[in-house]
Order: structure tokens, then C-alpha cells, then sequence
């Protein structure tokens, strides 16, 4: 008995990834690899092989982009359907999908299928939902689109899968200069960028400069919809000035003449550190926008980061190297937890990470977010491993006490089986003063967000999908007003306040 159960766990523990996906096996796939830098025109001509196509796909990074490229396909007359975690727009007529990349579906063949910035295959989080489309995804031509970077790993994936890989390389359409002297926030030009790396900084830098320019700002808490509203408003010349984090860095086609780092270090969630060559290459790359500059400059505003940016532009960029992380599969969290005999989620991602062997350049890997949440999710009794699984990959954060608290009370309605309404736990300001004021309504985006998710994932416990979806657009509605207004910053209202109580204290003196 104990032999055939080691015999079973060893079938387990050592996976071939190509069998997990038989549909994909049975199409004799071509694998082509559209690859250059920002501004070649790599996603253009990929997209333009989707509109021949009879049927396809469009896997994208952000959601901002799948809408992007419904529009796009709407545009060209082709019927299009929309799947993304929060947002589903179905035509029945349609035989082109474009959908988030983790909203793949692995049952349904298509012709054509693109995969786009394909260089995320090594991101920490998110890598896997790469690493498994280009493994598993059911499309007769498979195209990706990237940086040079990926470009190793791709050849890697392609040899392990035995599938033919034609590389195209694109060229970058103009040229990109790196400014020889800084530019002081006093000499700013029109059709600037300015990248800071924190959203405080973005907020403060727009308190400074919106007294002599009209300002727009984009960063990661902002929701999809207000960042296209804030890149439409740049687009159109009624801002001239744009101060962006790292977020500006996919996603958006923006017309930049320059770009300006206003420092060359970022928090990356463990600590401080320089930003290295593919970062600083990566947000460059938006400057000089074909079609509307012949040429982009890219520069800094203080000596010390000009002179940062100088010394690694001009680096080879880092190579992506194996082994790819893969996550833990419905079908491995399933076998480990019958062997492993526990109801822990925590306890099965740890075993998973500390035994699973692939077979060819993989690596299992554990997100950090879904550790994070299985630690809540084990705490509560009488909730099922599917259950736990599906909950772990919602989009949460820990940093936000009113998305934690929706994500208890969502929880607690999943084990009592019991419908959920959804209720806003703010009421909106007449204006945002602070950014506080402006944080705590981001985050109530971010906690509708979280909604939208569960109720695509379990509707008849989450049936208010479009009561939440029309309260998010008053909410993004409100934080794109707040941005184009003159929004104070924190410590300057924190200052005015102090400054107040301190006269009436003295009054009250003398």
C-alpha cells in the first residue's frame, strides 16, 4: 500500500507541462515571435494578421489593453467578444476574442492567436499565465509580441514543445536620444513625461507644476478607466505636461516628445534599488511616438540621475533566463491535498514549491499574493480547498483596510452560501482635498473591482455586477475630476491646519 502510494505521488510530483494542454498537442501549432523594441510596429503588424484571420485571440496584459483591442477589431467591422476578470461583452456572432491572458480559455480553438509582451513571462507574479499560453494555448499560429529580451526563453519553450519558431524582427521606427544635460521642472517643454516611481511623488510633482502647466497623471492605483481618460486628455494637447510612475511603461501610446526621470530609484516591494537597464529601456522606448515625432529624447531632472541614466543606457539589456515559474494547477492543489491530507492551502503551496519537479526549463513557484491570502482563507472553518484555491487569486492587497474588510465579509458569504448586495463603503466628497481623500476612493475602485471578479466567478452569489459597475463610473468620474482640479497635497494642508491651531493658540495667549 505504502508503495503504491509513493508511486502515485512520484506521478504527481513530476509533471510534463505539454500534456496538461492536449488541444494545443493536436493542432500542430506555428510559433512566431514578432520581436523588437517599443515604437517597431510589432503589435500593429500582429494585430493586422488578426483581422485576416477567420478566427483568433488577443491575450493582453492589462485590461486597459483587451479593451484596446476589442475597439481596434470593432473598428475594422469584425465582431469581437470582451473577457476580462471584471468585464465580459459577448456577441454571439463573434469569432475574435480578446481577453486578459489569465481569462484564456484552453477548450477553444481559434486560428490565430496573439500573445502580447510576452517578456512577462518573467514576472513574478503574473509570469506563469505567459508561460502557460505559450505552452497550451489552442491556436493553429501562435504570435507573440516583445522585447529582445525574451528572446532565449522563447527559443527555450519552443524547443522543449518540438514546435516550429519563425523569429521577425522589428526595428525601432525613429531614433531615441539621450539628452547630454539635465532639465530643470523650470524648462519643461510641451509633450513631456515626467517619471517618478511612487504615487505620492506623481501627486506632489502635479502640485508643483500644474500653478504654470496643465497636468495629467497616470499610476498604478489609478483605475484602467481613469488612466485612458488621463492619456486621452495628453493625447488631445489639453494637458502638455504628463508625470507618470512605471505604469506608463505598457500599455499606452502616447504622443511623448521627451521623457524625464525625476529619480533612478523605486521601491519594488522588498526595497529601495537602482532601476536596472530593461526598466530604464522599457519607459524610454514611449518617447518619440511614430507618427507624431521624428525623434524622442530621453533625459533626467537632477545631475546625479542624468548621469545614472548615461552610464546604464547604453548596457546590453539582461536576457530572461530559466527556469520560467509555473503555478500550482486546480489538478495538482487537488492530488497534493488528497496526499498531503490537510486543509490547508498554505501547507499545499509550500509542499508544491518544496517538491514538484517539471520536466523541461520550469520551476514551480509560488505567488506571493496567493500565500498572502491563504493565510486569511486557512483561518476560516468549513471552506473548501476549490473554494480556497478560486478566493487566493482574487485581486486583493493587503495594503487597504477597506479592501481587506470587503474580502472577509465576501469570504464569510461564500461559506454561507448566502447573496451578497454590493454597498459602497465610502459616500463620495463633494471634492477631494487631500490625497488621502482621493486614496480612499482608488481603493473603494479597487474593492469594486474585487466584486466584479467574484461575481464572474460566482454570479449567483454576486448578482449586483452592474450596480457595481455603474457606481465605479461615478467613483472614476470623481477621481478624474479631482486629478484636473487643483488638488492639494497632504502636507502642505497638513501644514495649513497646524498652522491655523498655532495662531488661535496664540490668540488665546495673549
Amino acid at each position: 500500500m505504502k508503495d503504491r502510494w509513493q508511486e502515485q505521488l512520484q506521478i504527481l510530483l513530476n509533471c510534463d507541462l505539454k500534456s496538461q494542454f492536449p488541444l494545443a498537442r493536436s493542432l500542430n501549432r506555428k510559433l512566431k515571435f514578432f520581436v523588437g523594441p517599443t515604437n517597431s510596429g510589432k503589435t500593429y503588424s500582429a494585430m493586422s494578421k488578426l483581422k485576416e484571420a477567420n478566427s483568433g485571440l488577443y491575450l493582453a496584459p492589462l485590461r486597459l489593453l483587451a479593451l484596446e483591442g476589442y475597439e481596434d477589431l470593432k473598428t475594422s467591422n469584425i465582431n469581437a467578444t470582451l473577457i476580462t476578470g471584471e468585464e465580459q461583452i459577448f456577441d454571439e456572432e463573434a469569432a475574435h476574442i480578446c481577453s486578459t491572458i489569465e481569462m484564456i480559455d484552453y477548450d477553444l480553438d481559434v486560428d490565430v492567436a496573439i500573445i502580447d509582451e510576452v517578456q512577462m513571462l518573467d514576472d513574478d507574479e503574473r509570469g506563469w499565465a505567459w508561460v502557460n499560453a505559450i505552452i497550451g494555448c489552442p491556436a493553429k499560429q501562435i504570435i507573440m509580441t516583445g522585447s529582445v529580451n525574451a528572446l532565449d526563453a522563447v527559443k527555450k519553450i519552443a524547443s522543449y514543445l518540438n514546435e516550429e519558431l519563425e523569429i521577425v524582427r522589428f526595428k525601432r521606427k525613429n531614433e531615441l536620444h539621450l539628452l547630454e544635460k539635465y532639465t530643470s521642472l523650470k524648462e519643461l517643454k510641451p509633450q513631456t513625461a515626467l517619471i517618478a516611481f511612487s504615487r505620492s511623488e506623481v501627486l506632489k510633482l502635479k502640485q508643483k507644476l500644474q500653478k504654470s502647466h496643465r497636468v495629467s497623471v497616470i499610476y498604478g492605483n489609478l483605475s484602467p478607466e481613469v488612466r485612458r481618460d488621463e492619456a486621452r486628455r495628453f493625447r488631445e494637447k489639453k494637458t502638455d505636461i504628463l508625470i507618470a510612475t512605471d505604469a506608463i511603461a505598457m500599455g499606452l501610446n502616447l504622443p511623448i516628445k521627451t521623457i524625464l526621470f525625476t529619480t533612478h530609484t523605486k521601491f519594488d516591494g522588498v526595497s529601495k534599488r537602482a532601476i536596472n537597464v530593461n526598466e530604464i529601456i522599457q519607459i524610454a522606448g514611449r518617447a518619440g511616438r511614430y507618427g507624431h515625432h521624428e525623434e524622442g529624447f530621453i533625459g533626467a531632472t537632477s545631475r546625479d540621475t542624468l548621469k545614472y541614466l548615461q552610464k546604464e543606457f547604453f548596457k546590453p539589456i539582461r536576457t530572461i533566463k530559466p527556469p520560467f515559474k509555473v503555478k500550482i494547477s486546480s489538478s495538482q492543489l487537488e492530488g497534493l491535498t488528497s496526499y498531503i491530507k490537510t486543509n490547508s492551502l498554505e501547507k499545499v503551496l509550500k509542499f508544491f514549491i518544496d517538491n514538484m519537479y517539471f520536466d523541461g526549463p520550469f520551476i514551480a513557484s509560488n505567488i506571493a499574493s496567493m500565500i498572502s491570502a491563504a493565510k486569511i482563507l486557512d483561518k476560516k472553518n468549513n471552506l473548501k480547498m476549490e473554494d480556497k484555491y478560486m478566493l487566493s487569486q482574487a485581486p486583493i492587497t493587503t495594503k487597504s483596510t477597506i479592501i481587506l474588510q470587503a474580502y472577509d465579509a465576501y469570504i464569510a458569504a461564500v461559506i454561507k452560501n448566502r447573496i451578497v448586495r454590493y454597498k459602497p463603503s465610502i459616500t463620495l466628497p463633494k471634492k477631494a482635498v487631500t490625497q488621502r481623500d482621493l486614496l480612499l476612493v482608488e481603493d473603494e475602485v479597487k474593492k469594486i473591482s474585487l466584486y466584479l471578479w467574484l461575481s464572474y466567478k460566482l454570479p449567483e452569489l454576486f448578482p449586483d455586477s452592474v450596480k457595481a459597475s455603474i457606481t465605479r463610473a461615478s467613483f472614476n468620474n470623481f477621481i478624474e475630476k479631482s486629478l484636473k482640479s487643483n488638488l492639494l497635497d497632504e502636507e502642505k494642508n497638513n501644514k495649513k491646519k497646524f498652522d491655523n491651531s498655532f495662531r488661535d493658540r496664540r490668540r488665546k495667549r495673549f
